[in-house]
């Protein structure tokens, strides 16, 4: 088990994913599609030490989406092809359960661990955007607790096929000719609700076992199916009050739903405001705000009701009551967003600048950054942080001014832990459940 450190995510976001970060000067104008620019950047990370690169990804566009959105790599393709110019970071591709097949999901995923060696990780999502069912053949996108409850026995279908073979399965001897043990072989044979999977799948475990399971859900559907299955979860939180409550509250389901604690690691969102001093930082931070185009904030705003029109509505009025716009989408935000609206008497023109602006709790000189970030990890509000990378000049002050004084203070790892996405994240390998279950027979026939 690897020891206790802060843990680091990179979010690998080619132009961004808000819509002014693809004009930073020092940003590649084709960085979503520029598998250059995603191998720099992930030897990059890979040498600061961090845990993971990971690649976010929905299944539905329009015109004003923001701008990394409109032009990407599909996440497992990427991410194959950064594999090979990586080898100790791990690599966690976004990809939803509402609109693919437990047995390709098993495969794609069970290809990209074997091809890195055992770095993998899939970041379980059920698609907010409504407009993602034209795209697949469906009239209506599907209701948001059918959506969870799919996603959960998606994931159980994914974990049995990944289990196909026990570890031993292959002795692949070529002087008696006996390339497969077929004792070792399993067909899963599932008939759920949602799925109806034979199997087995045609590729053996990985040496990390299974890859490691994210989620980003943040309504009580999406934070229970993560207390459930995760072993990772992504969230983005507004200050340090915030994240202990959402920390606190993702630890006691995942007990309460029979699972260690300490086997489901939290990574809010990082995006550091980094200068020699505070006071500079808070300039640049307000200058990024300034820049802000208002119409762009709006169109923002929509995306987790639908990427409802917002401009129709008076700015200077109230935020508007949409009722259950967004129950069916990304729940969790729209949620978040009424509720923060009412409560603070928000104006629709407020709300706006409040939620595309989504100022960082972490605005400073490298030692305040640092203090914040120790802060909030040694408050028991985090298990690690996620980096978004737009910005060349932010990433590079991180991890040459910020990252040395955690170092020092022994918060950040300086190596390496082990060779797996697991071994570094101090996660455990999952057993094959037929070599458990036949290791149980026999404890239980010699007792």
């Amino acid at each position: 088990m690897a020891k206790k450190y802060l843990r680091l995510g990179a979010i690998l976001s080619g132009v961004g994913t808000t819509q002014n970060a693809w004009r930073h000067p020092d940003l590649p104008g084709d960085a979503s599609v520029n598998i250059d620019w995603y191998r720099e950047n992930a030897r990059k990370a890979e040498a600061a030490k961090f845990d993971l690169v990971f690649i976010v990804d929905s299944p539905y566009i329009t015109p004003d989406t923001a701008p990394h959105f409109l032009n990407r790599l599909e996440p497992l393709t990427l991410l194959s092809a950064v594999a090979g110019a990586t080898s100790k970071i791990g690599l966690v591709a976004t990809l939803t359960t509402s609109y693919n097949e437990p047995y390709n999901v098993a495969r794609q995923f069970g290809s990209l661990d074997l091809i890195s060696n055992g770095r993998a990780g899939w970041n379980v999502v059920t698609t907010g955007l409504e407009g993602a069912a034209g795209n697949y053949g469906r009239e209506e996108h599907i209701d948001h607790e059918v959506r969870y409850a799919r996603a959960l026995e998606h994931v159980k279908v994914v974990q049995g096929l990944w289990d196909s073979y026990e570890d031993d399965a292959f002795p692949r001897d070529k002087e008696r000719g006996v390339f497969l043990d077929k004792s070792k072989l399993h067909a899963l044979n599932h008939k759920g609700e949602f799925f109806s999977v034979t199997g087995p799948l045609n590729i053996s475990r990985s040496r990390q076992g299974q890859p490691v399971i994210f989620q980003a859900g943040d309504s009580d559907t999406g934070r229970d199916l993560a207390a459930k299955v995760a072993e990772g979860i992504y969230t983005n939180q507004e200050n340090f009050e915030e994240a202990k409550a959402f920390y606190d509250d993702i630890k006691q389901r995942t007990a309460a739903a029979g699972r260690n604690p300490d086997h489901i690691l939290i990574f809010p969102g990082l995006v550091p405001v980094i200068a020699d001093t505070d006071e500079e930082a808070q300039a640049i931070a307000d200058a990024e705000f300034g820049k802000l185009d208002l119409k762009k904030a709006l169109v923002q705003l929509g995306r987790p009701f639908n990427y409802h029109d917002f401009s129709q509505y008076d700015l200077d009025a109230p935020f508007p009551d949409v009722g259950n716009l967004g129950s069916n989408g990304y729940r969790g935000s729209a949620d978040r967003i009424k509720r923060i609206a009412a409560a603070e008497k928000l104006t629709l023109r407020e709300t706006a600048w409040r939620f595309a602006a989504r100022p960082s709790p972490f605005v400073g000189s490298p030692l305040t950054i640092a203090n914040e970030i120790e802060r909030w990890y040694k408050g028991g509000a985090v298990d690690g942080f996620n980096f978004r990378i737009s910005s060349p000049t932010n990433f590079d002050a991180f991890v040459n001014k910020v990252l040395p004084i955690l170092r020092e203070r022994g918060v950040v790892r300086s190596e390496y832990d082990g060779e797996t996405l697991r071994a570094n994240l101090g996660l455990p390998v999952p057993a094959n459940r037929y070599s458990e279950a036949e290791e149980a027979s026999r404890e239980t026939a010699l007792a």
